[in-house]
């Protein structure tokens, strides 16, 4: 059966098998969820096997299961290696949640008429991963294969990916092949297909300011003892000049700066700055003076509170001065700057801005280098050829904000250029409740995926 035809007959299944996954709270984060985590790993182990892949396994680390699985068509034909995670982001906070995050719904909406998944995990990155099993089981099930596939779909990139890294360097052998593909990012959109060719890195931190030994009364101690929430306020205050430039010492010594002709191309891409804050709800956009919101996102580093907490904040009044107050801080990286040197910057600075009246503790969480994809490879017009066939349209090449850490470790450990074929959009929610991927994505993600094998293995014989 041809491939486009075996995907329509076989709709209602492919949803149905993504539903399904989509109902496992694979929450890497909270440990409460550790069961669930296997419980995903055995299904992905499942689904890959159902697929048609010759052999699949379960790899233990010492966090989360890597799943593997592999078909091998031909020794002498290209490997295309595909990377995607099973894990998902916390739900919270579960009130702001339209439909339970587990329990997913297909609704109609403006960007998606005919019908969008609701779900934690639908766009990032199950919705997304799963495509590969599904394009996968079409080519096979229509003698298109033509490409050996390796699968490695792991359980920790919502915390890092520290073991991942470990599996890599012991498994160069397995793991060996001419591309790795990945659909863990967005596009511009349907109308506006691209190609991610650049990530953003990324150093993540938890603060705590301790002020006295225990909570006191705000009325007989305030004003006599440093208050460790407005110190800290104060202290992330600090972080950004009023320009939105980021304060830290050093930070920007690796930060390369571009010129006129670069930043034009990177503009061209379309944008519409008017709908962009429409959708967002807010009447301008913010970030450092002399960037486009485009530059903003694409090649230039931030640095963010992502949670601060201290104190008391239930129902109702209660007059306390906190001992403690804490934050997480992400900083998203651009090529050149070291995770690692950049979170002993951030340590050294926050601690030096502490006045002696609090004690400073800084914890670095994880963190990954930034990647900038070539876009003269066999990878990437494969890609191109792809999306000219599936959309009838070029590919657009563009910069993502986020981060994959694993990114820069394949470039680096297996010698691949990653090729970042994803179809989420930035309105997916993706991180927030109510998370959604669009139906029409889902699909025409697939059948690009699989015109991707039949012009990777072309592009080979070149």
């Amino acid at each position: 059966m041809p491939l486009k035809q075996y995907i329509e007959a076989n709709s209602e299944r492919f949803l149905g098998e993504l539903l399904e996954l989509l109902k496992i709270p694979s929450v890497s984060a909270d440990p409460a969820y550790r069961k669930e985590v296997f419980n995903a790993a055995e299904y992905v182990k499942k689904s890959l096997e159902e697929a048609g892949v010759d052999k699949a396994e379960i790899c233990q680390t010492a966090g989360y299961p890597i799943v593997y699985g592999e078909k091998i068509v031909d020794v002498r034909a290209p490997t295309v290696l595909v990377y995607g995670h099973y894990d998902v982001q916390p739900a919270d906070p579960l009130e702001l949640w339209d439909s339970p995050p587990f329990e997913p719904v297909i609704k109609k909406t403006g960007l998606h008429p005919n019908g969008a998944i609701f779900a934690r995990g639908a766009a990032d990155d199950k919705g997304q991963f799963f495509m590969h099993v599904k394009a996968f089981e079409a080519m096979l099930a229509g003698g298109e294969l033509s490409c050996n596939v390796k699968f490695m779909i792991e359980g920790e990139e919502e915390v890092g990916s520290e073991n991942l890294d470990i599996f890599v360097r012991a498994n160069k052998e397995k793991l060996a092949a001419d591309v790795v593909l990945i659909s863990d990012t967005s596009m511009i959109s349907l109308e506006h297909p691209s190609v991610t060719v650049g990530l953003r890195g990324l150093a993540y931190m938890q603060v705590e300011v301790t002020g006295p030994d225990k909570d006191l009364h705000s009325g007989t101690f305030g004003g006599s003892v440093a208050n460790p929430i407005n110190v800290l306020c104060k202290m992330i205050a600090s972080l950004h000049d009023e320009n939105n430039h980021i304060t830290i010492p050093g930070f920007y010594d690796q930060v390369r700066e571009y010129g006129k002709e670069y930043r034009d191309k990177l503009n061209q891409a379309p944008f519409d700055e008017g709908e962009f804050k429409r959708k967002l709800d807010i009447k301008e956009t913010y970030g450092e003076k002399g960037y486009t919101t485009i530059e903003r996102v694409g090649i230039r580093p931030t640095l963010d509170v992502n949670g601060i907490w201290g104190g008391y904040i239930g129902e109702g009044a209660k007059t306390v001065l906190p001992s403690k107050a804490s934050a997480k801080i992400s900083m998203r990286l651009v090529p050149d700057q070291d995770h690692r040197s950049i979170a002993r910057l951030f340590e050294n600075h926050f601690k030096s801005i502490a006045p002696p009246a609090v004690k400073v503790k800084v914890v670095p969480h994880h963190g990954g280098q930034a990647a900038v994809v070539p876009t003269d490879s066999h990878g990437y017009r494969a890609a191109e050829a792809a999306i000219m066939d599936a959309f009838g349209k070029k590919a657009i090449p563009t910069r993502e904000g986020g981060s994959i850490p694993i990114t820069a470790l394949f470039q680096k450990v297996l010698g691949l250029d990653p090729i970042l074929l994803g179809f989420g959009l930035d309105t997916d929610a993706i991180h927030s409740p109510n998370e959604h991927y669009g139906l029409d994505n889902y699909f025409k993600g697939i059948e690009t995926i699989a015109l991707f094998f039949k012009h990777f293995q072309l592009q080979h014989k070149k």
